[in-house]
């Protein structure tokens, strides 16, 4: 198993329709490496990138991913396909980092849970294309972002990540984290409140990024 996760190609985001991850999941239950490599080569990329958010050590990170697939290696025949595949190995993922956080006691700090103000106008970022410190400014607001992320709770962030960058509807949100769909909509807010309010502190009245002569904010 172990000669999958690490060693194969991180190969671009794709999916299975229904008929073929049927198809796939029954072989895998027959104990069908060929059919579960099509597995992690469909999925090892996602889970990877969703695995970093919450293990920052990088080697950390890809043994965390090897063991989510070999636990849904060793799980398969517990798979019912009421969520899908995908959803299925984000919760194998989550359920993975929670174990690791405790265990070293790396708890992240709880945001307060009371909603940032919230303006009534979209939120846009000015255009600075003409700005010869676009490409500083735009790495700057990157690690502005990074920060953002990473100042909010494990539980703020389980929900951005997989909303907002792996694509999961509500309900499969809510089944993957084991949370009423209710719990994961004002989590999603408070998430994109911190977020808004960490760019805002980044930006000035203008919406221009607060940058002096050294590139410094």
């Amino acid at each position: 198993m172990s000669q999958w996760v690490g060693t194969r190609t991180l190969s671009a985001r794709h999916e299975f329709d229904s008929a073929i991850e049927q198809a796939l999941v029954a072989k895998c239950r027959q104990q069908d490496f060929d059919a579960f490599g099509r597995v992690v080569d469909a999925y090892q990329a996602r889970v990877l990138g969703y695995v970093r958010r919450f293990v920052r050590n990088e080697e950390e990170a890809l043994d965390v991913t090897q063991e989510v697939f070999i636990k849904a290696f060793q799980a398969m025949a517990g798979f019912d396909g009421r969520a899908s595949l995908r959803s299925w190995l984000f919760r194998i993922a989550h359920n993975l980092c929670i174990d690791r956080a405790r265990k070293r006691d790396r708890s992240p700090q709880e945001l307060s849970m009371e909603p940032a103000v919230v303006g009534d106008e979209p939120f846009e970022f000015a255009d600075s294309r003409w700005d010869p410190s676009e490409n500083l400014i735009t790495d700057e607001l990157v690690l502005v972002l990074e920060s953002a992320m990473n100042s909010m709770s494990e539980k703020l962030r389980t929900v951005l990540v997989l909303h907002d960058q792996e694509d999961l509807g509500y309900e499969e949100i809510a089944k993957t984290i084991d949370v009423p769909v209710g719990t994961v909509k004002s989590r999603l807010f408070l998430a994109r409140a911190h977020v808004q309010k960490c760019v805002r502190a980044y930006l000035d009245d203008d919406g221009q990024a607060r940058v002096n002569p050294r590139g410094a904010f």
